[in-house]
């Protein structure tokens, strides 16, 4: 299992920015797919989730509204659509699958919104 975040960069405040989640060795379409991030001395937390037909999808209460998770079951790639970007986005965003119980991680890509 291979994941790959790419998109993250420097932004300003009402910035917007697109990530993406490259993936591989597993069969993508059958998974719930996540976006986490984690800020400096914090936990990691959950940010968006995402069924295997893109047909439902979950939002962590601080993004809803502004984010918005997607997948190209075709490329095998899973997008984080990010709008009205805030100073407290600021983290690593992770992209994340679990499989028979195992959690696997992307090197993730990391997200600055500052003025």
């Amino acid at each position: 299992v291979q994941l790959v975040e790419s998109g993250g960069g420097l932004v300003q405040p009402g910035g917007s920015l697109r990530l993406s989640c490259a993936t591989s060795g597993f069969t993508f379409s059958n998974n719930y797919m996540r976006w986490y991030r984690q800020a400096p001395g914090k936990e990691r937390e959950l940010v968006a989730g995402i069924s295997s037909a893109g047909g439902s999808t979950n939002y962590a209460d601080s993004v809803k509204g502004r984010f918005t998770i997607s997948r190209d079951n075709a490329k095998n790639t899973v997008y984080l659509q990010m709008n009205s970007l805030k100073p407290e986005d600021t983290a690593v965003y992770y992209c994340s699958v679990r499989r028979w119980a195992v959690d696997y991680w992307g090197q993730g890509t990391q997200v600055t919104v500052s003025s």
